[in-house]
């Protein structure tokens, strides 16, 4: 099929890679993306995956308060470099993953957090799901691993769709963040507070509040 050059700028963007690694992976990948960044990734030539071994320990501890004082967040994003660091564009991107995890309340930075209890808990938790639907014992483990797939995204600030554009996730952010500043970028640790958190209160939707406020 046909790649457009639209569909390399984006792989590009994404991952960092040449040009022209971009168009054979875009190629191989029948013009998928994301199987097209798996691509880059496993041959060494996206960006973000040559850097992620490098130590980054420099960075920024970030806040973001909204509504008044209402919810809080602190979130710890590192790279590799103080220079770096005190550039207004890493700033402006450390600030936009902290208004993230105010409006989408993750629990974990990535997978790889999620405790083996929680995991097992959740496990049990889809396995009955789908028993008491009524589906056949040989092909629930198949529907509980799907249906993980679907926590992940929910409670992983990583695998999360962005706020302010939710065709990228997190990750897709971090990793055009480091093809275009050339560094590795790892967001640490995050904590958010929530005013009355725990007690009884009037509903809000904080992630509709933020897109009404990016079409102003």
């Amino acid at each position: 099929m046909a790649i457009s050059a639209a569909s390399v700028k984006e792989l590009r963007e994404k991952t960092g890679a040449g040009m022209l690694d971009c168009k054979k992976a875009l190629d191989q990948a029948d013009g998928d993306i994301q199987k097209a960044m798996d691509i880059l990734r496993e041959k060494g030539l996206s960006a973000a995956a040559k850097k992620a071994g490098r130590i980054a320990s420099e960075g920024v501890v970030e806040s973001y308060i909204h509504a008044g004082g209402k919810i809080g967040v602190l979130v710890e994003v590192n790279c590799e470099t103080d220079f770096v660091a005190l550039t207004d564009d890493f700033k402006a991107f450390v600030k936009d993953i902290a208004m993230h995890i105010a409006a989408s309340n993750p629990t974990y930075v990535s997978r790889e957090e999620v405790s083996a209890e929680d995991l097992e808990r959740e496990r049990e938790v889809l396995k009955n799901q789908a028993l008491n639907e009524g589906k056949p014992a040989n092909i629930v483990e198949k529907m509980v691993e799907g249906r993980l797939s679907k926590y992940y995204e929910e409670y992983c600030l990583l695998e999360q769709q962005f706020i302010k554009d939710p065709d990228k996730t997190i990750a897709d952010l971090v990793n055009e963040k480091v093809g275009t500043i050339g560094e590795n970028i790892s967001i640490r640790r995050f904590v958010r507070f929530e005013l009355g958190e725990g007690l009884e209160k009037k509903e809000e939707n904080f992630a509709e509040e933020v897109q009404a406020q990016l079409k102003n």
